[in-house]
């Protein structure tokens, strides 16, 4: 049988999604909560590795399995033996021609700015803070350029793996609630830390350190050397993947971030 399941977890005390040797993953533990529900060893495969520190409330997963098991056994059974803050929210068997990551048409992805002079106690490892002030106008309209198909060259990690730069951003917003700013982004898919620093200078126009031009710039030099820093991973989500119809995947919803 062929299962999917939908994940969310807390990444300020794991090295990512992706199973490794030295350090503790999200991929470990799922994997780990499921192999003894099945009492056999299961292997998960996700729609979007995140990186070390980073969120999700709408991480999807797939396994297949020889054992019989009823939902409720996967859903309630394996979150006894998750920690507080990796948790299953949804399971539901899938067609043999399911893939978490390769049947996903879309991504989504929310990055959270705590935006006041004074760091938040409660929110540490959960949002990225800025002491100074932002314009979330600014940084929306400056955002506008990264739309449709182009090269991310000056968004992408000097380690990426991919084979090439190109991609499909399919909606970017900016808002602001309060001392929250958010930058909401959709693409077919993205490249290693392409948010975070697209986030990063999207931040420092924001701070009117940079002119709103400064984005279309970077895009046109096709250069990573030229950007700013990486943002912080705790300000981070993966939201959602999209998958076709047919396949009747849950959504998570924005409201599912706190602090919407």
């Amino acid at each position: 049988m062929k299962w999917a399941l939908g994940v969310e977890y807390l990444g300020q005390n794991y090295c990512g999604w992706q199973r490794q040797r030295h350090c503790d993953s999200v991929q470990f533990f799922v994997e780990q909560a499921l192999s003894r529900i099945a009492a056999e060893p299961i292997e998960v495969f996700c729609a979007g590795r995140t990186d070390t520190g980073v969120n999700a409330i709408g991480q999807v997963v797939h396994f297949e399995t020889s054992v019989d098991r009823p939902v409720r056994a996967w859903l309630e059974g394996a979150n006894t033996h998750l920690p507080d803050d990796i948790r299953i929210s949804w399971v539901k068997s899938v067609d043999k021609d399911f893939h978490a990551r390769f049947s996903a048409f879309a991504r989504q992805y929310r990055y959270v700015i705590f935006n006041r002079p004074v760091r938040s106690a409660v929110l540490s490892g959960r949002v990225t803070w800025e002491r100074k002030p932002l314009s979330e106008d600014l940084m929306h309209v400056a955002a506008q350029p990264l739309l449709g198909e182009q090269d991310y060259s000056s968004f992408r990690a000097s380690e990426c793996q991919a084979s090439h730069a190109r991609r499909e951003i399919q909606f970017v917003e900016v808002t602001r609630r309060g001392d929250f700013v958010f930058i909401d982004i959709k693409a077919n898919a993205f490249l290693h830390h392409m948010v975070r620093n697209i986030a990063g200078t999207l931040m420092q126009i924001g701070r009117a350190e940079a002119p709103v031009e400064w984005v279309a710039d970077l895009l046109a030099l096709q250069d990573r050397t030229k950007a700013t820093a990486t943002a912080p991973a705790t300000g981070l989500y993966f939201i959602n993947a999209f998958y076709p119809p047919e396949f009747s995947i849950p959504q998570a919803s924005l409201n599912e971030v706190l602090w919407q």
